[in-house]
């Protein structure tokens, strides 16, 4: 079985790559691409977002049998330290990373969020991101997406007024 991944064919391991294995597991047991975390196992949480066709998907929940030819983005393909995505750097300017294991997914839902509505509204924001964060760095998160729409529209530096709002943000996780 072969997928396209990251804009190149993959072959998957014959024998291992079978239909109802989960797209993370191929991803990271058999590609090695530990970008993409494992949270919950059941969907939930976004830790193991990627994008299946430029669309937002938990990879968790994903068979490779749904992969089909469609192509798999992951978060190694975003960006990197000499071209960052204007997401990585909005992260990094609004210090959204607290223990930084939500990061990845929480990047390629924001990704593919900009990707069909590159100016959001707060609840435009709220509504696609609904990944969990047990650092609860949801407000920074707003602010970093703000921050790189603007700059994905073409202006000179993120929008650097966008500060967190004390006590904003959604998907806030209470116990």
């Amino acid at each position: 079985m072969d997928i396209l991944l990251n804009g190149q064919k993959v072959e998957l391991p014959a024998g291992l790559a079978e239909p109802d294995l989960p797209l993370l597991w191929a991803l990271r047991d058999l590609l090695g691409l530990t970008g993409t975390k494992y949270g919950c196992g059941v969907g939930a949480c976004g830790a193991c977002t990627v994008h299946l066709d430029g669309k937002a998907v938990r990879s968790c929940v994903t068979p490779l049998s749904a992969v089909g030819r469609q192509p798999v983005m992951t978060i190694e393909a975003l960006g990197g330290r000499t071209s960052p995505h204007p997401l990585q750097r909005a992260w990094e300017l609004h210090q959204v990373s607290q223990c930084g294991y939500c990061q990845s997914g929480m990047l390629m839902a924001a990704a593919a969020l900009l990707k069909r509505n590159p100016r959001p509204s707060d609840a435009d924001i709220d509504a696609a991101i609904t990944n969990l964060c047990r650092c609860g760095s949801y407000p920074r998160v707003r602010a970093a997406i703000h921050s790189a729409s603007a700059l994905m529209r073409g202006a000179s530096t993120p929008d650097n007024n966008r500060a967190p709002r004390a006590g904003g943000g959604g998907n806030v996780v209470t116990t």
